[in-house]
């Protein structure tokens, strides 16, 4: 029942359900809502329990000289989001404490800043190459991890498209037949997971958001040869499968079988997960479906590990 993307009426009844919507960009959850967000969470473990994978935690930050390594700030300048410090200079905190601090439009008033070494995690799966880096693997390895990811957009609309919101990513390290494989499981597990929670949703070809793509020849590669896939819901992504190849691998020295290990992930925008399931199903508690129970199905109908 995707119609307007945000009505006063929806907004409302999100809020009474626990939504706290910040004009920034921002979403604040409490109530029935958080539940909902914690077991979606939980449900996205649970389809990827028959690999195993390691759960991992990880800061916000990530440097900047390390996501250089894939080209990030290259080719996703408009999307990055800083960490940044006054520069801690006695005379430069003095001078910025004699001005007014905040600008008349609520802005932090211009100081000197020091060097800006680290960027908000645009993407979950970023750190645990990161974590992994120098390893040489003798089997596939398979990874899980959630963090609030950041991303600067054109405009913000509640649960859809958020300045802050909750990735969770699920990886596999490997050869390129074991991380195919994977994918293929995974992707299987996901589709059976909608239909028990009564969500419908299609997969698509999909490209990065490249800044200028029809001069990044990255944008044009995955076009011709696309290795993103998204599970979209009206027309909204609400997770997707990426083939890396081997670029994380060869990025950050890890190794399968004494090549460069390929890479992959299924990743899943908990809060746009809240709108679907809220479109869907309204936002009465008393509608919403047992998420982690259909998880636990949709795992088992695949017979353990793949």
């Amino acid at each position: 029942m995707t119609g307007p993307l945000m009505t006063g009426e929806r907004l409302d009844a999100l809020a009474r359900a626990g939504l706290v919507w910040h004009p920034t960009g921002e979403a604040a959850l409490r109530g029935p809502l958080l539940r909902l967000a914690d077991d979606c969470d939980r449900a996205f473990v649970r389809l990827a329990s028959g690999w195993e994978a390691q759960e991992e935690r990880h800061p916000a930050t990530l440097p900047a000289e390390l996501l250089q390594r894939v080209d990030y700030l290259r080719s996703f300048p408009h999307q990055a989001t800083f960490a940044v410090a006054m520069d801690g200079d006695e005379a430069n905190l003095e001078a910025f404490l004699s001005g007014p601090v905040l600008t008349g439009s609520g802005a932090v008033a211009p100081a000197a800043l020091a060097p800006v070494r680290d960027v908000l995690t645009p993407a979950a799966c970023y750190h645990l190459y990161r974590a992994h880096e120098g390893e040489s693997l003798d089997r596939p390895l398979h990874l899980t991890t959630r963090n609030t990811c950041f991303r600067r957009e054109h405009e913000y609309v509640p649960l859809r498209r958020l300045r802050s919101f909750s990735m969770r990513e699920v990886v596999c390290l490997g050869t390129r037949a074991e991380t195919a494989a994977f994918l293929a499981a995974l992707r299987e597990r996901v589709e059976r997971f909608c239909e028990l929670v009564g969500l419908p949703v299609e997969w698509a070809n999909a490209t990065d958001p490249f800044f200028r793509p029809q001069r990044n020849p990255k944008a044009l590669l995955q076009r011709i040869a696309p290795v993103k896939h998204e599970a979209v819901y009206g027309d909204l992504a609400i997770g997707s499968t990426n083939d890396h190849h081997d670029r994380f691998g060869e990025g950050f020295g890890i190794d399968r079988d004494g090549a460069p290990a390929h890479s992959a992930c299924v990743a899943f925008g908990i809060e746009r997960w809240l709108f679907a399931l809220t479109d869907r199903h309204g936002t009465d508690p008393a509608g919403w479906p047992a998420l982690p129970d259909a998880a636990a199905e949709a795992a088992d109908a695949a017979g353990g590990r793949p």
